[in-house]
């Protein structure tokens, strides 16, 4: 057996409580921020302090369209995406479902129905991605719980991991029984995550899913440190095309990539054999290629070691 896969079988024997007590907790800051949660590390998902919650509806629907909330749902617009990825962070999870719910902007749950409640799945790369509003706030006692977004994922064939995830600067994180946990299994540090605004006026965030599953591609997103890096693509979004700047950093077979959210391979942009040097490529699609999401990915000898997300408008 090799060392990587000796090294994977390893860390599947190992309980996730050990896992995430193994790593060094981040100081939340008074504010709600945590100094590392979108450091670039990689860090098992942790289970949340107040697990799946009282509103819990089994049974959502698929979302097809991976919009957890309708165009007239009140509230400001949230993209939240990123990848599933296997606990010793070298390759990609597909097909992990994601059962997600949450409050609406005035803090309330549909414990009727399933608004606001739906699965998406990692798509062949790994990649996932939901359109939903940004939650509302409610009471929990005499305390506000923090905006947040539960979360079940479960791998192909591996047990489900119930979750959530909270925002940086949500001045309840610190008051909040569950979000204030900095270490241990309930260790909320790396899933307090950061939202900017784009240029649509909707909020983004990126969350990157850590467990147990078995893998499908290459893909830890700082293994760029040492083998390549995709620099910038632009514009972003795009409607006729795009220029992407690259860098080598060993000499490999190096492709570039562009997959849709389906996990369908899209365009061959590069494909040859480099040495270590800064490279540029652009993208010029189909004038029918739909609009939507799409992850341009750098590969080196088969390994993908770098993706960033493209909006075509």
């Amino acid at each position: 057996m090799s060392d990587l896969k000796s090294r994977r079988q390893f860390l599947r024997n190992t309980t996730l409580t050990a896992l995430s007590a193994s790593l060094v907790p981040a100081v939340l800051k008074a504010d709600g921020t945590s100094s590392a949660a979108t450091d670039g590390a990689c860090y098992a998902t942790t289970l949340d302090y107040y697990g799946q919650g009282p509103f819990y509806t089994p049974d959502a629907p698929n979302l097809s369209d991976v919009m957890l909330a309708s165009a007239s749902e009140p509230g400001q617009r949230l993209i939240i995406s990123g990848i599933v990825r296997t606990l010793d962070c070298t390759q990609n999870i597909a097909n992990a479902k994601i059962d997600i719910w949450h409050a609406n902007d005035a803090g309330q749950y549909d414990n009727d129905g399933f608004n606001l409640r739906g699965v998406v799945f990692s798509n062949a790369q790994g990649f996932y991605m939901f359109e939903s509003v940004l939650p509302g706030k409610y009471l929990n006692g005499p305390q506000y719980r923090p905006r947040h977004i539960h979360f079940k994922i479960t791998p192909p064939g591996f047990p489900t991991l119930t979750t959530q995830l909270y925002f940086e600067g949500d001045t309840s994180i610190p008051d909040d029984a569950a979000a204030s946990i900095t270490s241990g299994t309930y260790d909320a540090t790396h899933r307090i995550i950061s939202l900017v605004t784009n240029a649509d006026n909707k909020l983004e965030g990126t969350w990157d899913i850590v467990v147990d599953g078995d893998d499908t591609t290459g893909g830890l997103d700082n293994l760029h440190l040492e083998n390549g890096i995709i620099y910038s693509v632009s514009p972003n979004p795009y409607s006729v095309g795009m220029q992407i700047h690259y860098g080598v950093f060993k000499a490999a077979k190096v492709s570039l990539q562009v997959y849709d959210m389906r996990g369908a391979l899209v365009a061959v942009l590069d494909e040859r054999d480099l040495t270590p040097q800064k490279y540029s490529a652009t993208w010029q699609p189909a004038a029918d290629l739909p609009s939507g999401v799409y992850w341009v990915t750098l590969k080196l000898n088969d390994l993908q070691v770098h993706y960033k997300k493209v909006i075509r408008s």
